[in-house]
Order: C-alpha cells, then sequence, then structure tokens
C-alpha cells in the first residue's frame, strides 16, 4: 500500500511539473527597453507598447535604457523581454564583434517586426559657426548615450573619416540638448528616425544649423562599414530644414528574448503591422513600419511567432532566418 500512495504521488508530482511550463507561458506582464528621455526609441516604444498590451492582453510596461546595445544585453539576459535595436549594433551582439560586446555573443535575441530607418544627421548653434561635419575637428561632440547607435557608432565614424574631434561627451538625449544650448558641447549628433524630437527641441531654443555628411564621407563610411545604407533627411523635417540632405542610416527592429511565447509575440507583431495609421499618430517614423520591410533583415533570426505572422501574409522568411 505504502508503495502504491508514493507511486500516485510521484505521478501527480509529474503532472504538475508538466504542466507547470504551459502556464508560464503567460506571464503577467512584459517588459520592453527603449533608450533616453528624448529619443525616438523612448516615444516609439510608448506607442507600441501601449497598442500591444491591449491586443494580447498582458500588459507590457517600458523600462528606460542606454538603447540599443543595452536592450540587447538586457534582452539576451532575460532583464527584459523585449527590445529595439538598430541592425548594425545588432549584427556587432549577434557575431560578439562590438567593442561593448567583449568578445561575447548574444544569440538569444530574436527579431519580431521592422520599424524605421535611423539616419545619422548633426546639429550645432549658429553661432559656432560649424556647418559641417569636417567642421567638428578640434571641437566638442555629443553623441547621445555610451551604449545607443551614435554612441556606438559616430566615434567609429570620426576615426574613419580621420576627424580628430576634442572631446566625445555621452548622456541622454535632452541632457545634450541642453548642454548644447549652454555651449558645453559644440556639437550634438545622433541617428533616430525623424524627426528627432531634441533636435526639434534644440531649434525650438536656439537659431541653429543641421549638417551632414559630405557624397566622398558616405562613399568612405559605406566601405568601411557596409552595414550602413544611404538615407535622406527630408527638407521641411525640421522648421529651418530648406533642402534635403543625403546622409547614411540603419534600419531598427524590434527583438524579443528567444524564450518569449510564440502566441504573445504573434499577438504583438499582428498589432503593430495591423494598425499602422495608429503607429504613425504615435510617431511620423513609423511609416516606415511595415511588412515589406522585413527584409531589410538579412542575418538575425525571426522570433517563430514573427515567422507565423508573416507567412500567414504571404511573406517568405528565409530558411536560415527562422529562428
Amino acid at each position: 500500500m505504502h508503495s502504491m500512495i508514493k507511486g500516485i504521488c510521484a505521478i501527480a508530482l509529474g503532472a504538475v511539473l508538466a504542466a507547470a511550463p504551459a502556464a508560464a507561458q503567460t506571464p503577467r506582464s512584459l517588459t520592453l527597453g527603449t533608450a533616453s528621455v528624448g529619443g525616438v526609441f523612448f516615444v516609439y516604444g510608448q506607442v507600441w507598447a501601449n497598442l500591444a498590451s491591449d491586443a494580447i492582453k498582458v500588459p507590457i510596461n517600458t523600462r528606460q535604457t542606454d538603447g540599443p546595445n543595452h536592450n540587447i544585453i538586457l534582452t539576451e539576459t532575460r532583464q527584459i523581454d523585449l527590445g529595439m535595436t538598430t541592425m548594425g549594433v545588432a549584427l556587432q551582439g549577434w557575431r560578439g564583434e562590438g567593442a561593448w560586446t567583449q568578445g561575447r555573443k548574444f544569440n538569444s535575441i530574436r527579431a519580431m517586426f521592422p520599424m524605421y530607418d535611423t539616419m545619422f544627421h548633426f546639429v550645432a548653434l549658429q553661432k559656432s559657426g560649424i556647418k559641417s561635419v569636417s567642421d567638428l575637428a578640434g571641437k566638442s561632440l555629443g553623441v547621445g548615450p555610451r551604449a545607443g547607435t551614435p554612441g556606438t557608432y559616430l566615434p567609429l565614424m570620426m576615426d574613419a573619416l580621420g576627424i580628430k574631434v576634442s572631446a566625445i561627451r555621452n548622456g541622454g538625449a535632452s541632457d545634450m540638448t541642453s548642454q548644447l544650448g549652454d555651449g558645453l558641447v559644440d556639437s550634438f549628433g545622433f541617428a533616430a528616425g525623424l524627426p528627432f524630437p531634441a533636435f526639434s527641441e534644440a531649434e525650438a531654443s536656439n537659431p541653429v544649423t543641421f549638417f551632414t555628411f559630405t557624397p566622398e564621407q558616405i562613399a568612405t563610411l559605406k566601405q568601411k562599414m557596409p552595414e550602413l545604407s544611404d538615407a535622406v533627411i527630408p527638407k521641411g523635417t525640421y522648421r529651418t530644414l530648406a533642402e534635403d540632405q543625403k546622409t547614411v542610416g540603419v534600419f531598427n527592429f524590434a527583438i524579443a528574448h528567444k524564450d518569449v511565447s510564440a502566441d504573445l509575440v504573434y499577438g504583438i507583431v499582428k498589432a503593430v503591422m495591423e494598425n499602422n495609421p495608429r503607429m504613425v499618430q504615435g510617431h511620423a517614423a513609423a511609416k516606415e513600419t511595415l511588412p515589406e520591410n522585413v527584409t531589410k533583415n538579412t542575418f538575425l533570426p525571426f522570433h517563430p511567432g514573427a515567422v507565423r505572422y508573416f507567412e500567414e501574409k504571404g511573406i517568405r522568411i528565409p530558411p536560415e532566418l527562422r529562428g
């Protein structure tokens, strides 16, 4: 009798343990890593977090971070469930090649959906006389948070172009704008969807000059950093921007940890992809948050929940990108 009871208990315990993973698939909440206040990630992330929360019936809480690099680190270690990143930074993380990775490969992240192109551009006070990237030689340059895309790329870009700035300054986007206005930095360079709120803030406070790379500089940068692509800052993006400015950019994608439920990721992707007007209402950069832009990702495996959604819509995900 005693052995029979033990056997029944063992069977019951096994059934409880077997059922545990299923229960864990529906968490009480999810956490999304965004970026610093004043950046596009911070605004854009709030928009899709609210939209997706309503759709999947699971609250998505946002967490302020230092940007793409930090989001990858936090997602990899499951300190957050969801994040956002530029694909150049994601490529560094996937291969473990960027200095910030310290040789570690971040292979637990998965792509969810395309966001928008991130354009590199600069702003300086008119009174500084700075009108071009070459004018930054010997000047101080604010680049936003250290772990963000501009914080990662702009120092490398200056080196690639042989431009020696006097100092690189890090800080939140709004803080960089304040430092620019106070003369603590000579210029503020960033990479973001358009319009970049902190640049609009700078323009509203002082007479400013917007500038980007020359065609020759763009060619040099694309040769040294093939993940960069041609981009344009359209005239009118900022009140005083009177003509288009050619530059380079890298596309952004939303990411998830590979162990987030496929059903939840499917619901998130469906909500974002099928409510573009609401996304654009939240931030104009979302006009590029479209299913056809999945092709902007050529290396990072898509989460199974994302694969399911896009293939239901007739968009084939290559075998090597099925995560």
